[in-house]
């Protein structure tokens, strides 16, 4: 069978973002950010500007015309010559020839191949041996080495055509020179060392035109100079106060978001606890407003917890809960600006705390940080964060244990009808967390959003039916908690199992309505090539309302199983529209024999609950 996890695995394309100096914004700031251009020259006089020659064409054109008697035809005096110019015909002929030599010089294509890479390559080694070598001879007097300081500063930036070129990349990773770049992040002049950081992070772009290959021999040539580690220590010795050191950090740390662009360097730089260290010690830093440095540092953070379950447990054990919980504390009242920095590094923190929490050991450490309190909170008060807080309680108590599918027991401690006891395997770690809801009295909250809740924010309805379903799954059976959670269902004359069968009948339309386009694309399709397209076509018919509606026929399963009261109630509802419980018994047979992989603790499950129906 497929996993839900494989289909929906991939990488995100962000577009990529540019960062903002705030010495642009402050003109008092500029000039420390000021550099030459390659072809620049401090001792040359400055060139005159756009408006001083437009000054110095409205002095010629203002005053009297000349004399007509004093202008023939051509604009030429009688002796031939322009006024002021003094050149006869011969030299500028000779001067037109010069010209166009030049002009065909100028637009010649050079041609960037092997041997031109060789060149280029050696000259940027030359660079380098050449300033350390005037360093360290020179070590008291700065002055014998800054030219050559600026020389490798150019010759970095002359690798950048190498980024339009990347059918090279394979042949400049053998060569000295990309060990020599990475080992630039060591440098002892910080600019030295942010404009290689620069480079690399050119070179490895997403934006690049490289074929996988191409891609793959550059970065390992990369990570074997030991990028990773220089890149965390230059962490240690930038000074984010000074615009040019914050740039560093910025690019570091889209060099490191490159490398994470592949699957396979996701645990390679997850199992870097220096790197966490400074990760999460960095989104704590206080600022106002929130820099992009700070919102990078989260972003970074939210891949590696969505990205794997190592890094997702690294991140638990080094107290990841408890600090993004502290960090999103403050928007339980408040809101963060509209497209800010500040609302991309809470989305970022939210996103990280959903990720953990779908591992036992990040449920363990919500519950101890209190989480579940402060996520009842921010669904009391109705910000922002409402929404985001919901879907950190359906991660939270969604099903989870600690042994893998196949060690698993079948004495668990759900249950259905009254005192009957449900699979599952006792080190469910998501019962602790569907008990604190309850006990924090989580309950009415929840329902009373569910009832308010209109069709236009489908997100917030999904993560409740899935909080309603962990309920039902993971609470023990005979219990106070059990109880309290059944008793919302029924009281009011059933009118959530009435709103349930509502949704249900939206839910299974959507369903419907899309597999009929589907078979109409199936159509003259052999049976291989229809299992390929419903393969295909499983994330679309899940968003679609598939996932809504299995969610909300275990819950009236459940309820059935449960209570003869809810069980008439339902059956009422569902016969309003000539509909039963076979329609209900219908989605969760189709659950259990679809595509998707079920672990076996879920298929028995619902397996007993097909049976009740």
């Amino acid at each position: 069978m497929t996993s839900i996890d494989d289909l929906f695995k991939g990488t995100s394309s962000a577009i990529k973002r540019k960062f903002e100096n705030p010495s642009e914004a402050d003109p008092t700031q500029a000039y420390k950010s000021a550099r030459l251009s390659s072809n620049s020259n401090a001792k040359r006089p400055a060139q005159p500007s756009i408006a001083d020659e437009d000054e110095d064409e409205d002095d010629e054109e203002a005053g009297p015309t000349l004399p007509p008697e004093l202008e023939d035809e051509d604009g030429d005096d009688e002796e031939g010559r322009f006024f002021g110019g003094g050149i006869d015909e011969d030299a500028k002929d000779a001067m037109d020839y010069l010209d166009a030599r030049d002009c065909e010089g100028a637009i010649a294509e050079e041609k960037y191949d092997s041997a031109w890479l060789r060149k280029v390559a050696l000259n940027f080694e030359k660079k380098v041996n050449k300033n350390a070598s005037l360093r360290a001879k020179y070590a008291d007097d700065p002055s014998k080495f800054m030219e050559s300081e600026g020389d490798l500063d150019e010759a970095i930036k002359g690798l950048s055509i190498l980024s339009e070129h990347a059918e090279l990349y394979e042949d400049f990773a053998k060569s000295a020179a990309a060990t020599k770049l990475v080992e630039l992040l060591a440098h002892d002049n910080t600019d030295i060392a942010i404009a290689a950081i620069e480079m690399i992070s050119e070179l490895t772009d997403e934006d690049v035109e490289a074929e996988q290959d191409q891609w793959d021999a550059l970065m390992t040539a990369f990570l074997e100079a030991d990028l990773l580690g220089l890149l965390i220590s230059n962490f240690g010795r930038f000074d984010e106060s000074n615009p040019e050191d914050a740039s560093g950090v910025y690019h570091s740390l889209s060099v490191i978001e490159n490398l994470l662009s592949q699957p396979t360097n996701m645990d390679v730089v997850g199992k870097e606890q220096k790197l966490l260290d400074w990760l999460l010690s960095r989104i704590q830093k206080d600022e106002k407003p929130t820099t992009q440095n700070k919102q990078y540092a989260s972003e970074i953070l939210s891949i590696l917890t969505q990205s794997s379950r190592p890094n997702r447990k690294r991140v638990a054990e080094a107290n990841g809960a408890e600090i993004f919980l502290t960090q999103l504390a403050p928007y339980r009242r408040n809101d963060p600006e509209k497209e800010s920095e500040e609302e991309e590094y809470m989305e970022n923190l939210f996103n990280c705390m959903t990720s953990l929490v779908d591992e036992p050991e990040g449920k363990l450490k919500f519950v101890d940080a209190e989480g579940v309190e402060l996520c009842l909170l921010m669904v009391r008060d109705g910000k922002t964060s409402k929404s985001r807080s919901l879907k950190v309680l359906d991660h939270a108590s969604g099903y989870a244990e600690f042994a893998p599918p196949e060690e698993a027991q079948t004495n668990g401690s759900g249950s259905i009808g009254k005192g009957k006891q449900a699979v599952g395997p006792p080190s469910n770690t998501a019962a602790p967390i569907c008990e604190k809801i309850v006990e924090a009295r989580g309950l009415k909250p929840l329902f009373s959003t569910f009832m308010k809740t209109k069709k236009h924010d489908p997100e917030t309805t999904e993560h409740i039916l899935g909080v309603f379903a962990s309920l039902l799954r993971s609470l023990p059976g005979d219990t106070d908690a059990r109880f309290r959670v059944l008793a919302k269902f029924l009281e009011k004359d059933y009118e959530k199992v009435t709103k349930l069968v509502a949704l249900r009948r939206d839910y299974a339309a959507r369903v419907a309505a899309f597999d009929a386009k589907r078979k109409d694309q199936k159509r003259g399709l052999s049976k291989e090539e229809q299992d390929e397209v419903d393969v295909a076509n499983i994330p679309s018919r899940l968003d679609e309302g598939l996932y809504c509606l299995e969610r909300v026929d275990a819950i009236l399963a459940w309820l059935v199983a449960e209570d003869d009261g809810a069980k008439k109630a339902i059956i009422k509802a569902l016969g309003e529209r000539d509909e039963s419980l076979t329609d209900v018994k219908r989605t969760l047979q189709a659950q259990l024999d679809g595509v998707l992989e079920v672990e076996p603790a879920e298929r028995e499950m619902l397996e007993t609950l097909v049976a009740f129906l």
